[in-house]
């Protein structure tokens, strides 16, 4: 083994040849035979004994000077081998060290890791990351920022978790969606029961776990009609929070009507002089009027003459008139009752001749006219990207209702895009659906599988000017 090898110091043989030993002398041994002749054997006895006990001190005294004198970084003489063994492998756990220093400079990174190592012990006792962990959440901070955006409706339970990309648009990186159908039973007894906050809770818990596997730095969580009409629907929202740690806020059906415009904005016509966006929920249906006769623009939100919220969704409405077997007679007496509610609209007429022209149409955002689009097209099994921006004409709507509304219940369980979650409720979506459309008759409709959600993470990102231009994207602790 090389000087080197042994971190620089002499060879273990040298540095023993400078120590005096026990059981040596160092004066001629034919010396010291001469003398010890004319003493009696007691006294020799007790001469060798003192030489020994003598000797002993200069050893101890020299060892402890070569220590004091040890140069700082060399190693022990004692288990010199055992930590030459150690060496290699502490460099291999480190090769940050190596790698960072210039060429040839190995050696001089080496010294920091003793300073490296006390720092991580004190982190650790901080309860700090250590390095590795900083190190594998440090890209991170170099990744634009994730928004979140929850629905809470009568019906569903929806999440979306989506990062910014091009001006105006976001990629969706997580979703969640479940039916929990939390007003049941609302209509009747006037709040939200036991068994259908349980089911909100579990599906908001799984929501939880995904929010916190995310980096988000902002996020909107709201409730809508069932919490706002619910003699408890304040206290679910504080059983929300303690038992999931989610904040939601009940919004206002204005609030929810400029939401689902901003959500559903970029599928309106561009050519298109007026529109009428709506979106049928479980308990109530929010309906917006955009006037675009001054030309298009991103903020369609700021083009709404006119909206109102009417106190109907499919959920309500088959409670009131059942889901499961619906006769033509009782499916027109939703209609009809739901124009009714309509007419009391005042501002509905705010479009004047537009409406019914080649320059209007509807927008509809629901799992009413998704299901209508997924029929349509014959799916096996529901595809939101075949779905999402498909055009209906007014005849290819009449016959997917009237096609749907002649099916038995067990045949609509037997469809894949309805199933067996829907099939009690998509014939009260149809008798709302043609509400609307009397009332604004169109000769096309537009289907949006997108909503609330999309409109809480575009706002979210307006509002952080994540799309200006030549302007850095905000970075966002979450």
């Amino acid at each position: 083994m090389s000087d080197h090898d042994i971190g620089g110091r002499s060879h273990p043989s040298s540095e023993l040849n400078g120590v005096f030993q026990p059981g040596s002398s160092s004066r001629s041994p034919h010396g010291a035979g001469e003398g010890e002749q004319s003493l009696t054997k007691r006294q020799r006895r007790r001469r060798r004994k003192a030489v020994a006990k003598n000797a002993a001190l200069p050893d101890a005294a020299t060892k402890t000077a070569k220590d004091d004198d040890r140069p700082a970084g060399r190693a022990e003489p004692r288990g010199a081998r055992k930590s030459r063994r150690r060496g290699p492998r502490a460099r291999a756990a480190k090769p940050d060290a190596v790698a960072s220093a210039p060429d040839g400079a190995e050696g001089a990174a080496a010294p920091a890791a003793p300073a490296r190592a006390e720092a991580n012990s004190d982190r650790r006792s901080a309860g700090g990351p250590t390095p590795a962990r900083a190190a594998r959440s440090a890209p991170a901070a170099h990744r634009p920022p994730a928004y979140a955006a929850l629905d809470l409706g009568t019906n569903n339970c929806r999440l979306l978790i989506a990062i910014p990309t091009r001006p105006g648009q976001f990629r969706v990186i997580d979703a969640f969606s479940r039916i929990v159908r939390l007003g049941e039973g609302l209509s009747r007894t006037g709040s939200l029961s036991r068994g259908a906050m349980d089911r909100a809770i579990t599906a908001l818990g799984i929501c939880a776990q995904k929010l916190a596997a995310r980096d988000v730095g902002n996020m909107r969580l709201i409730a809508t009609e069932a919490c706002r009409q619910a003699a408890n629907g304040a206290e679910f929202i504080e059983q929300v929070a303690r038992q999931t740690g989610l904040e939601l806020e009940i919004v206002t059906r204005e609030t929810e009507a400029r939401l689902a415009v901003s959500g559903c904005g970029s599928l309106i016509d561009r050519s298109a002089k007026g529109a009428v966006l709506f979106d049928i929920g479980g308990g109530s249906s929010e309906i917006a009027l955009l006037d675009l006769r001054g030309g298009y623009t991103r903020r369609l939100a700021s083009r709404i003459v006119a909206w109102t919220s009417l106190p109907v969704g499919v959920v309500t409405l088959a409670e009131r008139h059942g889901g499961r077997d619906i006769t033509p007679e009782l499916f027109e007496q939703m209609v009809v009752e739901t124009v009714e509610m309509i007419h009391r609209f005042p501002e509905r007429g705010r479009l004047g001749s537009i409406v019914g022209s080649d320059r209007f149409h509807l927008l509809g955002t629901s799992g009413t006219v998704t299901t209508l689009a997924g029929v349509h097209l014959n799916l096996e099994r529901y595809d939101r990207r075949q779905v999402d921006g498909l055009w209906l004409t007014d005849r290819e709507a009449d016959e997917l209702v009237a096609r749907i509304a002649g099916w038995s219940f067990d045949e609509r369980v037997a469809n894949p895009c309805i199933g067996s979650d829907r099939a009690d409720l998509v014939l009260a979506g149809c008798a709302i659906l043609q509400a609307i459309r009397r009332v604004w008759p169109a000769r096309t409709l537009r289907v949006a599988d997108r909503g609330l959600r999309e409109g809480l993470l575009t706002e979210m990102m307006v509002a952080d000017g994540v799309w200006r231009r030549n302007e850095p994207m905000r970075k966002t602790g979450g």
